[in-house]
């Protein structure tokens, strides 16, 4: 079968590679759709942590079940998307239910080969059945997934100001799911075709460009009071350090995106505000199902978040090209 390799920074290869084989427990999934996600574009680049080389990347992922192992009861021909947090079920974060956060996670696509490829093979836990949705759809279940566990992880409430930094499309899951709650959320971004998309196409209730004007126009947008919670999904140390200074007196600031960098902050500043800090990571089977949920009662949107279509073999052409921002790429997709 083909798959598309990272053999190091800047380089995809694609291989004929064996095909996997059934065991007990496990299913074959003939990959359809793959979502280009940050984390691929980090490990492209060299910038994403917790990852070594040659790595087969894709974590977003939907297909058709093709074979299964023994003691697994699903279709063939069933659809599928894939949840790809594997954790070991032991730990002390797996015991207070936050596998997301597993003290020996493997995620499919990082830690362990990903869905680059023809043929995946995955524990059946990891799969969920999906009839009644577009393929395309279920390959970016994952990436709003992550916004969504971003948003419930906060206990943001309704009718208050909350601060999107980052129009990518982990700060878009954000948007939509802070509104789902029913909060004014400001989206902050040094693109305006971004942030207009995101007033046109997500209702955001307000934008700002980011810059040296930004921290005046947010205050302004506030009241003086600045946003209640901020969420960061730049991927940008300096960005996730500007967000400290944007957050309310008895505030939240939430980082979603993660860097291979120290952050720094203003100790007096963040006690002055009494400011609560949090790191949130990857998402529950919880928030894929409220994403579905959310998509199939048109409360979240996902296609107009698709600009870009490839195909498995063209990604060492492709995958450079989308990695840099004058392509104009919100969310690329991979047809296999």
């Amino acid at each position: 079968m083909k798959s598309a390799i990272c053999t190091q920074p800047g380089i995809i290869e694609v291989k004929d590679v064996p095909r996997p084989v059934n065991k007990p427990g496990h299913v074959i999934i003939k990959v359809k759709n793959i979502g280009i996600c940050g984390t691929d574009i980090h490990a492209f680049s060299g910038q994403q942590p917790y990852f070594e080389y040659p790595r087969v990347l894709g974590h977003e992922l939907s297909g058709v079940v093709d074979s299964v192992g023994e003691g697994v009861d699903i279709t063939i021909g069933q659809n599928v998307y894939v949840v790809p947090y594997m954790a070991c079920e032991k730990c002390i974060a797996c015991r207070n239910g936050k596998p997301n956060c597993c003290t020996d996670i493997q995620v499919i696509g990082v830690h362990v080969d990903g869905g680059m490829a023809e043929y995946l093979q995955v524990p059946v836990d990891y799969i969920v059945e999906t009839d009644d949705m577009p393929l395309d759809q279920m390959a970016v279940v994952e990436c709003l997934a992550i916004g969504a566990h971003a948003v419930r992880r906060s206990q943001l409430k309704a009718d208050t100001n909350v601060l999107v930094v980052g129009a990518g499309p982990i700060g878009m899951g954000i948007a939509q799911f802070a509104k789902e709650r029913g909060a004014r959320v400001i989206m902050m971004d040094m693109n305006q075709e971004r942030l207009d998309f995101c007033k046109a196409t997500l209702k955001v209730d307000d934008t700002l460009l980011a810059g040296a004007n930004a921290t005046a126009e947010l205050a302004a947008l506030t009241d003086n009071e600045f946003p209640v919670t901020v969420f960061d999904a730049t991927g940008n140390p300096k960005a996730m350090q500007s967000c400290f200074g944007w957050v309310s007196h008895g505030g939240t600031l939430v980082l979603v995106s993660v860097v291979k960098a120290d952050i720094q902050f203003s100790d007096p500043e963040f006690h002055k505000r009494e400011m609560t800090l949090m790191g949130s990571r990857n998402a529950t089977k919880e928030d894929f199902e409220h994403v579905v949920k959310c998509l199939r009662e048109g409360r979240a949107v996902v296609s107009s978040m698709i600009t870009h279509r490839g195909s498995l073999v063209d990604l060492p052409t492709l995958l450079p090209l989308w990695s840099k921002s004058e392509t104009g790429v919100i969310k690329a997709l991979v047809e296999v």
